[in-house]
Order: structure tokens, then C-alpha cells, then sequence
């Protein structure tokens, strides 16, 4: 006697509410995975941004050693502090710092638009020149220009062309106008004034180890990628921040002071120097600024 097994055409096949399970699930574990994903992002951009900082700080240091003092961070409209830190690290021209420079705007006696070593004089001027305090490669050079193009920087860069060299940031934001190489934001650098005791807020400045006025003009442009758009640390009455929140100069003072000293308004880095990146925003004075003093 022969078995017959009757095979039955129907295939298996998922139904509409074991897909939709399905579905929930994947859509779950990506809502759960992307923040994630995003935070992580965020940690090692904060790594990467420290790191860079480091090797900032080596190099002000190798320029403290030559010239018994680290750079310095007046106050000056057309020639913010960020800018003379970029000169002292690569010179005006990425071509190493002169050490007769009087950190002026666009020195052209010191930094030549074009150098010629066949030429006797600017030969000379290239033996004179300290080399590269910082490395091109792990500098991350840019020029205002490329970072907010033609005619929205401003008197900054005192006469260059370019709008004057920064270092900028591990956060890359904007795409150069000149180079289409991506840009952070410029590096505000803050030189210690030791003979200052405290720091309380803009109405002391007098009085204050460290100034906000030292990179205020290049705070008071505009976001590049935002325009009318303003920093929380600008001016007061300039406009608003992207989060509409108001600017208000004092929000530097809050934000480099250290708190454990207690009543006494004493700055983190009092005889020193303070580095800040305007972090993953892009926006100075926000919350994840990446400070110098914080590892």
C-alpha cells in the first residue's frame, strides 16, 4: 500500500500584523540607536577638540620659552586676540612668526605679500623667522574671508585682503569661500593679566584678570551660516542668538569662573591663558563651549 503526501501549494508568508510588529521594532531600535549614535558623535568631536588644544598649548608654551612671555590679547578692533594667536603660532603668513613683530594688523614690512628667496632682503627676512610654533597639518588654519566671505568681516584683519588668519576649531561648520575646505569657528584666546586680583563682570573690566573685550569685535559678526543671527556673548542690543535667547557680554565671566574658590571671583587659568571653541553649535557662550581648563 502506497502513501501519498498531498504537498500544499500555499507558501508561508508574514501577515499584515506580524509586519507591522516588525516594524515597530526596527522603528524602536532606531529611535533608540540614533541618539546614540549622536552622542557619541558629540564625544569624540570633544576628544578630537581637546586634543587639538593640547597640542595648541604645547606650542604657546615653546613660544613662551623664546620670548618669556605667552602672547598677547589687548583689546584691538581691527586685530582681536584670536588673530594674534594665529600669528605667533604660524606667523601672519603661515610662514613662521617674525620675532620683531609688534602683533599689528596686516604687517606687510614683516610679512610680505610675496617673498622672494633670490631677493637679499627677503631672504633675510626667512632667517629670521621662528618657523612653525604649530604644525600647518594639525593647525587647521582658516582666513576670515573664507569663513564668512567678502565685505561681512568688517575692519578685522586691519587692510588683509583675506580678513587676517584664525585657528579654528575640530567643529567644521562652514565650507571656505577660497580654499572649499570646511572650517570651525575661530579660536578665542584670553592672555591672563597677572597684575588683576578678581574677575566679576563687564562693568569691572578695569579690574578683571581676563577681558572680554580681547575678541569682541570678531564675536560681534554675525553666525556665517545664520546671518542675523548673533553669539550669546556679543554685544548687548545686537540682535538675537538662534535660540533667541539675549546676549549679555557677562555670560564669558560666568562661564570661566571658577566656582569652587567660593566668594572670591577668580577665573579658572588666573596666570595663564583660556582657549575656547565654540563647541558643537557653533554659537560662543552656549553651554557646549569646549574650554582649556575642562579635560
Amino acid at each position: 500500500m502506497k502513501l501519498t503526501i498531498k504537498k500544499s501549494k500555499d507558501k508561508a508568508a508574514f501577515t499584515i500584523v506580524e509586519l507591522l510588529t516588525v516594524m515597530s521594532i526596527v522603528v524602536i531600535l532606531f529611535s533608540l540607536l540614533v541618539p546614540s549614535l549622536n552622542m557619541t558623535r558629540k564625544y569624540a568631536k570633544e576628544v578630537k577638540q581637546n586634543v587639538q588644544f593640547h597640542s595648541i598649548s604645547a606650542a604657546i608654551e615653546l613660544f613662551h620659552d623664546d620670548f618669556q612671555g605667552y602672547p598677547p590679547s589687548d583689546p584691538c578692533d581691527d586685530y582681536p586676540a584670536a588673530m594674534r594667536l594665529a600669528e605667533a603660532m604660524v606667523g601672519q603668513d603661515k610662514l613662521g612668526f617674525h620675532p620683531r613683530s609688534t602683533f599689528k594688523p596686516y604687517d606687510n614690512d614683516l610679512y610680505p605679500l610675496t617673498l622672494d628667496p633670490t631677493v637679499p632682503a627677503d631672504r633675510d627676512n626667512l632667517r629670521e623667522r621662528e618657523g612653525l610654533y604649530l604644525p600647518l597639518d594639525g593647525a587647521n588654519v582658516g582666513t576670515l574671508m573664507g569663513l564668512y566671505g567678502e565685505g561681512k568681516f568688517g575692519v578685522l584683519g586691519g587692510g588683509d585682503p583675506n580678513g587676517g588668519i584664525v585657528l579654528c576649531d575640530e567643529y567644521p561648520r562652514i565650507r571656505s569661500s577660497i580654499t572649499g575646505k570646511r572650517l570651525g569657528m575661530p579660536i578665542l584666546y584670553y592672555k591672563a593679566d597677572v597684575s588683576k586680583l578678581t574677575i566679576k563682570d563687564k562693568t569691572t573690566v578695569d579690574t578683571n584678570i581676563y577681558n572680554h573685550l580681547d575678541n569682541q569685535t570678531l564675536i560681534d559678526l554675525e553666525l556665517p551660516w545664520d546671518l542675523g543671527k548673533y553669539h550669546l556673548i556679543a554685544t548687548s542690543g545686537l540682535g538675537t542668538t538662534p535660540d533667541l535667547d539675549p546676549v549679555d557680554e557677562d555670560n564669558f565671566y560666568d562661564n570661566i569662573r571658577d566656582e569652587t574658590i567660593g566668594k572670591i571671583g577668580k577665573p579658572h587659568k588666573p596666570d595663564s591663558y583660556i582657549l575656547i571653541s565654540a563647541g558643537f553649535d557653533g554659537v560662543y557662550g552656549t553651554r557646549d563651549d569646549i574650554y582649556n581648563f575642562k579635560d
